[in-house]
Parts: C-alpha cells; structure tokens; sequence
C-alpha cells in the first residue's frame, strides 16, 4: 500500500515542479489505488487554489478512485494527539500525523512524499516510517 502525501500530489498536477517527473515516473509502477487522508486532500485544495489553479483536477483523481481517502480521524483523534505532541519541536501537522498514523495501522505501507521531515519522524512504538521520496 503507498499513503500518498501532499507534495507528490501538488507535484504532479503542476507540470512546473520540480519533482513533476520524479512523481510521474513513480506512479507509472506504483499499483493504484494511492490512499491518504482528509487533512492531505485538504493542504492539496489550499495550496491547488492558492496557485490559482483548477482544485477540480484533486477532486478528478479522488473521482476516478486513483486517490482513496482511507482514513478516519475520529477513531484515531487520541493516537493523533500523541504524535503532534511527540513532534510538536518540529512540528507535524495534522496531514502529517495522520500518515504517520497509517503507517501504523497498515505496517507494510509507504508514504510517497518529498518533505523529508518524515525521515525524522517516528511510529509511537519508536519504528522509523517507510518512505518513498527523491534521493
């Protein structure tokens, strides 16, 4: 399972990116369906529009079931909490706790991402988070 994080999804709608290509070339082997959370649908909407871009092209790919969004923050509010505060140095946020979170409950998952705060971040039970970004 791959837990898809904003910045892969910014990236590949915005042919302009610099990890465009990058997010391209990993979705062409990575088995679909892509699932994430509320919070990463959110930051994506945000930053789509704040490029004053088209939002629709987040909401297509949630559409044709390329994204599922596989996550409930209510059953998992406690165990959120607990990351954020564990972080809060840092600080993660919402989107992020919720892959940590993921990761979790699916332990052969990896997080596509490109912010590399995830190489700091740990699982509650102290576990390094898998993750799938640029070298």
């Amino acid at each position: 399972m791959i837990i898809l994080d904003t910045g892969p999804l910014i990236a590949f709608l915005n042919r302009k990116d610099i990890y465009h290509e990058w997010t391209q070339s990993q979705l062409k082997i990575i088995k679909q369906p892509l699932v994430t959370s509320e919070s990463v649908i959110s930051e994506a909407c945000f930053l789509v529009q704040h490029a004053k871009q088209d939002v629709n092209s987040v909401f297509e790919l949630l559409r044709r079931g390329l994204i599922q969004v596989n996550f409930n923050l209510q059953h998992e509010l406690e165990h959120i909490h607990k990351l954020m505060r564990k972080f809060q140095n840092i600080p993660m946020s919402l989107a992020d706790a919720s892959l940590v979170r993921m990761t979790e409950l699916h332990p052969k998952s990896e997080i596509l991402t490109l912010d590399s705060d995830f190489r700091i971040y740990r699982t509650l039970d102290r576990r390094m988070v898998p993750v799938l970004m640029p070298s």
